[in-house]
Parts: structure tokens; sequence; C-alpha cells
């Protein structure tokens, strides 16, 4: 049986870990309203964005752009991971390493059996990945503290330029997406190709994408100023990194939300323990009082 000692050591650990994770949990609720409000700001813009790209892709038969188009030559995908720098934040960093890797499974598998590769943001992912020997083309940690534009750029340029070379043929985001406080989901979508809509998707309107809401004037045809053509060498660089910033900030919010949550479970836990530690230190102080009142009792009955 541990002496009283011990318990009480015990007991103060537990408390000073209970402040830590409490304290946690308060910085994750101050660092998630202000996610939040940037990820509420950013989703119409990536919507609208999205979805004008779908059917200006879709209108312009003419127009030809490289990365509108799918290239059958090259068999291999380019994997962008989203993960948090730090852990603490319960299932969030397992649940999109577990999507990336069943993605992998999943893909039809080349001769080299390196059909799919990977760029890592975030040092958790990093690491999982790298250890693993996993064929890494880039990788960015340390942004999440402060998601910035020139960010999302980075990595937009890096996906562009692997996928015009001559071995990847499509690109694809995993992450975390942002629903509620309570409430993430991993979302694994389509970045490169931009899709082109099919006819009776446009007359229903109907998305490429299950987020964004379509208009019930997406069967109108539209004039275009300048062409077409331009408009896509203009815009459709500046449309890859809209979506990964918004990508970026859906997984930075999720990951202000998880932790959170996993902190105030740690939290509650902490004081249950406290509580069974106190209620068992002071059976094991009234069996010890009890115990000397015997043998002072004994003692006295033996004179």
């Amino acid at each position: 049986m541990p002496s009283l000692i011990d318990i009480r050591r015990r007991v103060r650990a537990v408390k000073s870990t209970q402040q830590i994770t409490k304290a946690m949990k308060m910085v994750s609720s101050s660092k998630l309203r202000r996610a939040q409000e940037r990820i509420l700001r950013s989703r119409p813009y990536a919507k609208e964005m999205l979805r004008v790209f779908n059917h200006l892709a879709t209108r312009t038969e003419n127009a030809t752009h490289p990365l509108l188009n799918d290239d059958p030559l090259a068999a291999r995908t380019l994997l962008i991971v989203i993960t948090a720098d730090r852990g603490l934040c319960g299932s969030f960093n397992t649940n999109v390493v577990k999507s990336a890797i069943q993605f992998t499974i999943d893909q039809p598998k080349s001769p080299d059996g390196r059909d799919v590769a990977m760029a890592l943001v975030g040092r958790k992912g990093r690491d999982f990945f790298m250890r693993r020997g996993f064929d890494v083309l880039y990788e960015e940690v340390g942004i999440f503290q402060n998601v910035k534009w020139s960010h999302a750029q980075s990595i937009a340029t890096t996906a562009i330029k692997e996928f015009l070379g001559p071995d990847i043929s499509s690109v694809y985001l995993v992450y975390n997406e942002f629903r509620s406080a309570i409430s993430q989901r991993v979302v694994i979508e389509k970045l490169l190709p931009i899709p082109r809509l099919r006819a009776e998707d446009i007359d229903s309107g109907a998305s490429a994408r299950q987020a964004p809401d379509v208009s019930a004037s997406a069967a109108v045809d539209y004039l275009f100023e300048p062409d077409p053509q331009q408009l896509l060498n203009t815009l459709l660089p500046m449309h890859v990194a809209v979506q990964i910033q918004r990508a970026l900030l859906e997984s930075a919010a999720a990951e202000h939300a998880a932790r959170m949550q996993s902190m105030d479970s740690a939290t509650r836990n902490a004081k249950e323990m406290v509580d069974r530690l106190t209620l068992y230190m002071n059976k094991v102080r009234q069996a010890a009082i009890t115990r000397e009142i015997i043998e002072v009792v004994s003692g006295a009955q033996a004179t």
C-alpha cells in the first residue's frame, strides 16, 4: 500500500496537469474563434470561384489549358496531406494519416509500386510518412501559427509544377474540414485537373464538388471579356492557390476545435482522478489512524 506522502505527491502532480490542460483548452478556444472567423470569410469566395471555373471550363469547348487536361500517359498521383504541427488534439492527425494511407492503397498499382507521391504540410504528417519511406516531393512545416496567402501560393506552385511535368496526372487534397467546435471530418478532394461538368449537371445546377451551392442561373450562357483562354491563363493558377488556402484554413480551425475538445476531456479526466485519489488517500489515512488507536488501546489494556 502506498504511503500518504506518495499519494499526496501524485494528487499534486495530477492537479498540475489539470491546470495545464485547462489552460490549453482556453488558449485553443480563443484561437478557434479567430480561425473560425477566417474560414467563414474564405469559404464563400473559394466555393464561388470553384463554381465559376467549373462552368467556364465546360462552356468554353475551344479553350484549352494544361490545368484542365487529363494526361493518360502519366500514371502517378500527387497527394497533398495536411496535418498539424503539434499533437494533443485527439485523433485529428491520425484520421488524416489513415485516410491518406487508404488512398494510396486504393490507387491502381504501377509496375514500380510508386504510384502516389506525397506533398506533406504539417510536422506530424511529415514525420510519419518520411519515416516509412514514402515518396515525398514537398514538405512544409510551421505555417499554422499564422496561415498566409504566401504559404498557399508556395504549395500551389509546387502542385502545378508537378502536374505539368511528365509524371503526375492528378493532384488530390486530404485534410480535416471544420464543421463545428465538436465536429470535423476528413475530406479527400480532387484539385487538378479541374473537372469539366457534364451537360446534364449544368442543366440541373449540380457542381463538380459537393460543397458549393450552385444557383439556378448556372445554365445561363455567358459572354466573356477578355476571351476565355486569357481568363484561364490568368486565373487558373490563382484558383488552385485559393482552394489550397481554404484547405489550410479549414485544417487550422479543425485543429483548434479538436485540441479544445481533447483538452476539455483531459481536464475532466484529471478531476475524476483527483477525486478518486483523494478518496483513496482519506481511506489510507483513516486506516492509519484506526491502527494507531488500536495500538494505544491494546497497550493500555496490557498495562
